[in-house]
C-alpha cells in the first residue's frame, strides 16, 4: 500500500508572522480541524514539511503510544544538510527529548535529580532578589519593556546562576536562545553560539565544580559523558529560560488586558495562579513541538503517516480544542513519559516574580493600546516581541547588599576526594545546598 506522505497543499506555514499574531492563531487551528480533523499538514520552515495533531485525544494517542511512535529524528535528520536551520529545535540530541525507552530513562532520572538537588526555598529566595534587583533598574523610569527589562533577562540570570555561571555571562543567552526559537534566519548561528556557551560552562565545571547543577550532573552514577553532559545542559537551561520568559510575559499580557483577572489578583490576595493558568490553556509558553516519528507506515485519525516526516504537537490547539473547550484541560506541559521537565521550576519561579513586580508596582498598566502587542514569529513559541508599561515611578530599596548580590552556586565547594566520583546520589546531594528529599520524583 503506498501513499504519499502529506495532503496535497495547502499546507499551514507556521514560522510566518500572519500566524504568529494572536489575532490569527486560534483562526488557523480551527481551519485545521475543519479541513483535516486532528492532524493537519504543516510547513515548518520553510522548505520543511509535516503535521500537527490540533486535538486533545489525538495528542494524548501520540504521546502515550510509545508501540507505534518515537521521538529519536536521526533518520529524518539524516536527509538534511547538517548545519539546516531546523536542526537546532528538532535535530537528535543525546538528552531525554530526543530519546526512548531504557536511555530516555537514563538521561531523565540525571535531569530529574538535578532539579530536586535545589532547596525550594532557595529557589524562591533567589528568584526574588533577581526580580527585585532587575525591577530596581526601571522602577524610577515610569515606564519600561516588561519582555526586554523583566520577562526574558529574569530565567536566564537565574539559571545561570543555578548552573554555577556569573551574572555577566547571562545575555549570552538571552540571544542565542532567540535565534533558536524563530527558527529561520539566524538560527544555525544562535545553535552554534548556544552549545558553545554550553561548551565552556562545561570545561568551567569540569576544572572547578561547585554546589550547582551542572556540577549535579556531571557527578550523578548515571556516568553521562561529555557529549551527553553537553546536550543535558542545552536541554535544561533552555527548557528554564525561553518558556518560563513566555510565561511571564503571556501572563503579564493577561494580568494588565484583563479587568476581572486584575482586580482578583490585585485584592488584597496576591494570588496570580489564576494568571498562569489562564496562559498556560489559551497561550502556553511553547506552543507547538513535543516532535513523534511513527515507526512504521500507519492510518492515524484518517491520514496515512509515513517514517522520516515529523510530527508536532499543537499544545495550544488542543487546549481550543471543541471537544475540551471550557473544561480547563491543557497540554502546556505535554504528557506520559516526556512531560517538561522544567513545570514545576518554570510555575514556581513565575510566580515569585509576577508576585513581586506587581506588589512593588502596584499601579502597572499597558504603556500602548493592547491591539498594538505583537507575538514574535517562530513556529515553536508563542512569544510576545515587547510588552510596554507605564507606572508610576518609584525609589529603589535600599538595600545593605551591592547590586546583583553574590551568587552562592558559584562558590567552588570541592566535595571530599572519596566522594568526587561515588556512584551514590548523596555523594553529590550532601553538598549541594538543603536538597530535596530522595524521594522527590521530578519531571
Amino acid at each position: 500500500m503506498t501513499s504519499p506522505p502529506l495532503p496535497p497543499p495547502p499546507y499551514y506555514a507556521l514560522y510566518t508572522d500572519h500566524f504568529a499574531q494572536a489575532g490569527n492563531r486560534a483562526a488557523y487551528y480551527t481551519s485545521m480541524r475543519e479541513h483535516y480533523g486532528a492532524i493537519a499538514p504543516v510547513e515548518i520552515v520553510p522548505g520543511i514539511h509535516g503535521w500537527l495533531v490540533v486535538t486533545y485525544q489525538a495528542a494524548q494517542d501520540v504521546l502515550l503510544d510509545q508501540t507505534h511512535f518515537h521521538k529519536d529524528p536521526t533518520s529524518w535528520a539524516s536527509k538534511l544538510p547538517p548545519d539546516h536551520q531546523v536542526l537546532g529545535m528538532l535535530g537528535p540530541r543525546p538528552n531525554p527529548l530526543f530519546t526512548d525507552g531504557a536511555q530516555h530513562a537514563r538521561y531523565r532520572q540525571v535531569v530529574s535529580d538535578a532539579f530536586a538537588g535545589v532547596a525550594p526555598h532557595h529557589l524562591r529566595d533567589t528568584v526574588g532578589v533577581v526580580a527585585d534587583h532587575l525591577i530596581d533598574r526601571f522602577a524610577r523610569d515610569g515606564s519600561c519593556d516588561l519582555i526586554a527589562q523583566f520577562a526574558r533577562p529574569l530565567p536566564s540570570y537565574l539559571f545561570n546562576r543555578l548552573f554555577g555561571q556569573p551574572d555577566e555571562k547571562a545575555p549570552r543567552l538571552v540571544s542565542a536562545l532567540a535565534g533558536l526559537m524563530e527558527g529561520v534566519d539566524e538560527a544555525a548561528a544562535a545553535t552554534a553560539e548556544f552549545e558553545q556557551y554550553m561548551g565552556d560552562l562545561l570545561a568551567d565545571k569540569a576544572a572547578r565544580p561547585g554546589p550547582d547543577m551542572a556540577t549535579a550532573m556531571m557527578q550523578h552514577p548515571a556516568g553521562l559523558n561529555e557529549l551527553e553532559l553537553l546536550h543535558h545542559f542545552v536541554l535544561t537551561v533552555a527548557a528554564g529560560q525561553e518558556p518560563t520568559t513566555n510565561l511571564l510575559g503571556n501572563g503579564l499580557l493577561e494580568y494588565l488586558t484583563d479587568d476581572a483577572l486584575y482586580t482578583h489578583v490585585v485584592n488584597g490576595t496576591l494570588d496570580v495562579r489564576p494568571v498562569l493558568d489562564r496562559v498556560l490553556g489559551t497561550r502556553p509558553p511553547m506552543a507547538n513541538y513535543g516532535q513523534h516519528f511513527v515507526r512504521q507506515p500507519r492510518m492515524f485519525h484518517n491520514h496515512w503517516l509515513l517514517p522520516d516526516v515529523p510530527i508536532l504537537i499543537s499544545y495550544e490547539a488542543v487546549a481550543q480544542d471543541p471537544a475540551v473547550l471550557g473544561t480547563g484541560a491543557h497540554m502546556a506541559w505535554s504528557q506520559g513519559p516526556h512531560t517538561c521537565p522544567a513545570s514545576s521550576m518554570a510555575t514556581t519561579i513565575a510566580s515569585i516574580a509576577l508576585t513581586q513586580l506587581i506588589h512593588r508596582l502596584p499601579d502597572l498598566h499597558l504603556g500602548v493600546p493592547a491591539n498594538e502587542i505583537r507575538n514574535r514569529p517562530g513556529p515553536y513559541h508563542h512569544a510576545l516581541e515587547a510588552l510596554p508599561a507605564r507606572f508610576t515611578p518609584v525609589t529603589a530599596a535600599t538595600r545593605s547588599e551591592p547590586p546583583w548580590p553574590s551568587n552562592p552556586y558559584t562558590t567552588a565547594t570541592e566535595p571530599p576526594d572519596d566522594q568526587r566520583h561515588q556512584a551514590t546520589p548523596a555523594s553529590w546531594r550532601s553538598w549541594l545546598p538543603a536538597a530535596c528529599p530522595a524521594g522527590h520524583t521530578g519531571p
